[in-house]
């Protein structure tokens, strides 16, 4: 099993919990008694991992960061969908699938995930490359949701996207340029909804917009031209569940 460090307290305590069993050891900072602390450590005793102290600058080294909040763990990956045919064979009821199109901010990329997982959505799906990987930092700021919400990447985007066509899963394009609005789409007469978001400073690329059934924008009522992809995506697919009552 290939292991990785996972760091943040949101993250390994998500660990813990969902899957002790692929937590190796834990690394915590020798000088960091408080109650938080405290109770991460006993968790992890409980489940019967170990707990190594170090000190601060050992943990920065490990993961390449200072925002570790004193907590790094080894861990092993987890058991999720690898692949798109294995994800939607899973599925028990109508997909709901966040699809980015090149997200590069890995802060963006965690936050997607964890509106994802909030929403109960099955999966975020991106192209392998322009896009940030699922690393340590993304991680960290998913809280868990990257243990459990499948997080694919694939080769070629909008091919992927005919793939989910084929399986009547609608494709809802977002953009700002357009006049039909979030609220105008009918997101509960299909078999599965796939919510396609743009990259934070051009949108989707040319192909990916041409490849979706319907393109809606988010309406702004404020002085703001745009909002975050990350919170972009949390007000779409929970529009997306509010519309098909499947709580």
């Amino acid at each position: 099993m290939k292991s990785k460090f996972i760091f943040g307290f949101h993250a390994v305590t998500a660990r813990l919990r969902h899957e002790a069993s692929s937590v190796e050891e834990i690394y915590v900072d020798s000088g960091r008694q408080d109650r938080r602390m405290q109770e991460l450590v006993h968790a992890a005793k409980a489940a019967g991992t170990r707990v190594i102290p170090v000190d601060e600058l050992r943990l920065a080294n490990m993961v390449g960061t200072r925002r570790h909040q004193g907590v790094v763990a080894k861990a092993g990956e987890i058991s999720l969908a690898r692949n798109l045919d294995e994800l939607l064979d899973a599925i028990d009821g109508p997909p709901l699938i966040l699809i980015l199109d090149g997200i590069t901010d890995p802060h963006n990329l965690g936050a997607c995930l964890r509106v994802a997982d909030g929403a109960g959505a099955h999966a975020v799906i991106a192209p392998k490359d322009r896009a940030v990987g699922l690393n340590a930092t993304a991680a960290k700021v998913a809280s868990g949701a990257a243990d459990t919400v499948p997080y694919i990447t694939v080769t070629n985007l909008a091919r992927t996207m005919r793939e989910l066509k084929e399986r009547n899963i609608l494709l809802v394009g977002t953009s700002d340029d357009v006049e039909k609005n979030l609220y105008q789409a009918d997101f509960s007469g299909t078999d599965g909804v796939a919510l396609v978001m743009g990259s934070e400073g051009e949108g989707m690329r040319r192909l990916t917009r041409e490849t979706c059934d319907v393109l809606v924008s988010v309406p702004m009522f404020g002085s703001v031209e745009s909002l975050n992809v990350s919170v972009a995506s949390g007000v779409c697919l929970y529009e997306a569940r509010r519309q098909r009552l499947v709580l």
